[in-house]
């Protein structure tokens, strides 16, 4: 099972912009779909978006539509979630977690397994 160690978060004002990142534990994320997903304490996980393992396809959930934008370098072992637009409705603790087979993506959160610690986004004026 892979591990992965999210990067990225910070505090923004509305409108600004961040670029995660999540990194595999060891090689082979190349196999696997990649999912972002969030949590704010005290309500439920949310599925963000999700890209299959050679990166042909995306889902994104209907919130972030046109607004972030997920990425993979399987050279690298990473996924990215670039975030434009941010509002202070995302901000919520953000981690990745993996899918397999990786050919298609989910949108059951049931179907990824155990993320990472997550790195948190902070969007306020």
């Amino acid at each position: 099972q892979l591990q992965f160690a999210e990067s990225g978060g910070g505090s923004v004002q509305p409108g600004g912009s961040l670029r995660l990142s999540c990194v595999a534990s060891a090689p082979g994320l190349q196999h696997y779909a990649i999912g972002w997903f969030r949590q704010v304490p005290g309500k439920e996980r949310e599925r963000v978006s999700c890209i299959t393992s050679g990166g042909g396809s995306t889902i994104y959930a209907d919130f972030v539509k046109g607004r972030f934008t997920i990425s993979r370098d399987n050279a690298r072992n990473t996924v990215y979630l670039q975030m434009n637009d941010l509002t202070p409705e995302d901000t919520a603790n953000y981690y990745c977690a993996a899918k397999w087979p990786g050919n298609r993506c989910s949108n059951s959160i049931r179907d990824f397994g155990h993320g990472g610690q997550g790195t948190q986004v902070t969007v306020s004026p």
